[in-house]
């Protein structure tokens, strides 16, 4: 509503911006009460659903558009909103909010797709998202039981995979513990990633922020790069054909990039890998590879850092 403060005679610009001083010398009742008669006024001269009525209480959202209720409100997050309701009467009960609200922080959930009965309730929904990610982050398995016992997820490896892949509300390290459990979700999630175009260090990062690299080597690593290895290929044919990589080849240089990432940014490594070493090294084992691909791989190593950062 600042934004339209210039539509304002210059009197009552004034007065507003005097009052936004009063804060600390006013009750909070006091203030609260000054704060809603501005808010009015902005309403008033903002909103063109209101020309020719007297300014007599807050704009009702559902006079407004749908989705300019919603990108209204996407602005607040739940602390904006508690605090919000302090002033803005009714705001805590509004159905577009605590709607996108779930829908930008759990950005896929089974739920979103079925018909949804009389009276339900997003606010209700986004207390239940957010007490089954709390839930989740403490055992991941009683999380996903949660969501599937409050209807929210449906226990299919699709869905499930969507959740995960939407949602950054959840812990990665436990994460990483239900993917290592349930190798079915795994696969789903590895085929939502679209590799397109990327540049073989780019699409490693971007694999491995959304699934988290272990911290130790062994068969997890090794079944996260196999799989990464195979959508590489699948979403790059043409990159494929053209430079003669293969699955198997796509693994390897994978590994070599771990490998350098390490050497590079690790502090205990005194003597850092050359280039010319990077490239004799992996050469010895993607032979089909030319010496200026792994060149740009190096390079883009040394300028951007770590792939499993």
């Amino acid at each position: 509503m600042g934004q339209a403060l210039w539509r304002l005679p210059p009197r009552q610009q004034q007065q507003l911006q005097e009052d936004s001083y009063v804060l600390k010398a006013c009750s909070a009742t006091k203030y609260r009460k000054m704060l809603q008669l501005n808010l009015n006024t902005s309403v008033y001269f903002v909103s063109p659903f209101l020309v020719g009525k007297e300014p007599h209480g807050f704009i009702d959202l559902e006079m407004l558009p749908p989705e300019l209720g919603i990108t209204i409100l996407s602005y607040l997050n739940a602390t904006d909103l508690c605090l919000a309701g302090c002033v803005w009467q009714g705001l805590g009960n509004d159905e577009y909010l605590w709607q996108g609200l779930c829908k930008s922080t759990w950005g896929h959930c089974s739920i979103y797709n079925r018909r949804l009965p009389a009276g339900f309730s997003y606010r209700r929904l986004y207390l239940q998202l957010d007490e089954g990610s709390l839930t989740f982050n403490a055992n991941p398995q009683e999380g996903i039981s949660y969501f599937m016992s409050k209807g929210i997820l449906v226990d299919h490896p699709t869905e499930l995979a969507k959740f995960i892949f939407y949602t950054r509300r959840l812990n990665w390290k436990m994460l990483r513990i239900y993917l290592d459990e349930r190798r079915d979700v795994l696969d789903e999630l590895v085929k939502l990633h679209n590799f397109s175009n990327q540049f073989l260090p780019n699409a490693l990062r971007d694999f491995f922020r959304h699934i988290h690299a272990p911290e130790e080597r062994g068969e997890y690593l090794e079944t996260l790069i196999t799989k990464f290895s195979h959508r590489f290929c699948t979403c790059n044919p043409g990159l494929v054909r053209e430079l003669g990589l293969s699955p198997d080849a796509v693994y390897v240089l994978c590994y070599s990039l771990i490998l350098l990432s390490i050497d590079l940014t690790s502090p205990h490594v005194k003597n850092k890998m050359s280039k010319r070493e990077f490239i004799r090294n992996t050469r010895r084992a993607a032979h089909n590879v030319s010496d200026d691909f792994v060149g740009h791989l190096y390079d883009n190593i040394y300028l951007i850092g770590h792939v499993a950062a």
